[in-house]
């Protein structure tokens, strides 16, 4: 009897420490979306965003636990010029996964391309204190935000501004 209730208090601590460490384990996903994955990967490869958004919801269907899925889909949106879905894709990886260097590269990334760069930079800032400045991640949203917002915001946003001509 003496010793039940450090057995439970035992039990119960390994019962957390399976938990965490099984939630946060990314895994491989199930093979049928792993196929779906390699196709819409190759559709986005191939500039057929379309196609690859579908493969990629058809994979998400499948796995829906698997959160890479949702980065395919931002990279997806995001070529086809759709940065608002793209961010709200990043952000649902990063609700699922903190620390995904991925996730807060892409959607700073967006986040410039939508002409948001000072929020890029807090991702910037992030990430470089996250996996420091060599990182690959890192390096690719610093050159994304030294190229600066794409010429066609920069031109819309200096229509947008001045003043009208009626």
């Amino acid at each position: 009897m003496r010793f039940a209730a450090p057995a439970v208090a035992l039990s119960l601590c390994l019962a957390i420490t399976a938990s965490i460490t099984s939630a946060g384990a990314v895994g491989k996903p199930d093979p049928r979306a792993a196929a779906l994955i390699a196709q819409g990967q190759a559709a986005l490869t191939a500039g057929e965003t379309q196609a690859a958004v579908d493969a990629f919801e058809a994979a998400l269907a499948v796995d829906p636990g698997y959160t890479p899925i949702f980065i395919d889909l931002a990279e997806a949106a995001r070529q086809s010029g759709l940065q608002g879905k793209a961010i709200r894709y990043y952000r649902e990886a990063l609700e699922r996964d903190p620390g995904n260097f991925a996730a807060i590269s892409g959607e700073g990334a967006a986040l410039v391309e939508k002409g948001a760069v000072e929020k890029a930079k807090r991702n910037l800032a992030k990430l470089q204190s996250l996996c420091g400045d060599q990182c690959p991640e890192t390096v690719a949203l610093q050159s994304t935000i030294a190229r600066g917002v794409p010429a066609r915001l920069a031109v819309e946003s200096k229509a947008d501004g001045g003043p009208t001509s009626n």
